[in-house]
């Protein structure tokens, strides 16, 4: 009689043999099915929203046209089919995509004034982000690497810096970013997310999402820190490898206008570097000593948008072989 009192999902002796049967009945009654996301964007100022749309898409345009225009001037000119700028010509492509992965959704959300975005878009956006992030982090690199074997040994450049060594440098980049952005993103998959869904950026950011989910994310946490330890500390570790070595190579050098010349091919590059990892450590601390989500997220415009803005005419202007090749370009262009 007791037995039949209870339900058959409650007797105790079934309960021994499924154990995790309640704690994931418990699980679903207390997680939801997540839908979308709010981007809440940089401001809630609706007088500042028309302002905001015209500066990003003016960005925006002129990022996508600046890097086009590099990478139709290095595949135009035959004398710059060489492995420092076949690499110029990748970055600038990462620029476009890493832009593109954001802005656009950013720019709809203003003009429909729509702050949603699907669950699926959103993490298709992390992986995006952080693979092509990743991707130009490895480029800076192997670029730093490239100018190493340039200055340091000239002599072997063309037969260490092959067209098979250069294809895969840029396969391997584009290998570990992958991995590294599917990884993220696996992982955040197997969290749980319960009401408050509204991410105060303008685009999902990795961080800003895993701090919405109800569930544990202590291994999410250790991941990201260990992850980003090797992923940064390992590219960061061989640009200042290689540029210690073109420095002491470069101070050796007898005639003040090999110096001159050594230091000027490296400048586009250590311009581009800086911009890059000053921008991503400057968010860094600003997200470290602000409690303000939406400082912060201002604060990521400028590793997220300024870089990708400014590389191609930092090399477009500081570069002898570019600026000619730009010119060769569109002056054939006009004549067409």
């Amino acid at each position: 009689m007791l037995g039949s009192a209870l339900p058959l999902s409650h007797t105790p002796a079934l309960d021994s043999f499924f154990p995790f049967r309640f704690i994931t009945n418990m699980e679903a009654r207390n997680q939801t099915a997540v839908s979308e996301f709010l981007l809440l964007g940089l401001t809630e100022d609706p007088d500042l929203q028309p302002i905001l749309f015209v500066l990003f898409l003016s960005m925006y345009l002129v990022t996508i046209l600046g890097n086009l225009l590099i990478i139709l001037a290095i595949s135009s000119d035959p004398h710059l089919h060489t492995p420092m700028y076949f690499f110029l010509a990748n970055l600038s492509l990462t620029d476009i995509c890493l832009s593109s992965s954001t802005i656009p959704k950013m720019l709809v959300n203003i003009l429909t004034q729509n702050k949603s975005i699907t669950y699926t878009a959103c993490l298709t956006q992390v992986c995006f982000v952080l693979v092509f992030g990743g991707l130009e982090n490895c480029l800076l690199a192997v670029m730093a690497y490239d100018r190493y074997v340039a200055i340091c040994h000239p002599l072997r450049y063309t037969v260490i810096m092959n067209p098979w060594l250069c294809g895969l440098l840029m396969l391997f980049s584009l290998l570990v970013s992958l991995v590294d952005g599917l990884l993220h993103t696996l992982m955040v998959l197997r969290l749980s997310f319960c009401t408050a869904l509204e991410i105060p950026h303008f685009f999902c950011e990795l961080a800003q999402i895993i701090k919405l989910a109800c569930s544990d994310i202590f291994v999410d946490n250790i991941v990201i820190y260990v992850v980003a330890c090797l992923f940064g500390g390992v590219p960061v570790s061989g640009i200042i490898f290689s540029y210690v070595h073109i420095v002491s190579s470069v101070l050796r050098m007898p005639s003040a206008e090999g110096k001159h010349k050594a230091f000027s091919t490296c400048g586009s590059h250590l311009s581009v570097v800086s911009l890059f990892y000053g921008t991503a450590f400057g968010v860094y601390i600003s997200s470290a000593v602000s409690d303000s989500p939406r400082k912060t997220a201002m604060a990521s415009v400028m590793y997220t948008v300024v870089p990708q803005l400014m590389n191609s005419f930092v090399y477009g202007l500081r570069n002898k072989d570019m600026k000619e090749a730009l010119r060769k370009l569109l002056s054939g262009r006009a004549v067409l």
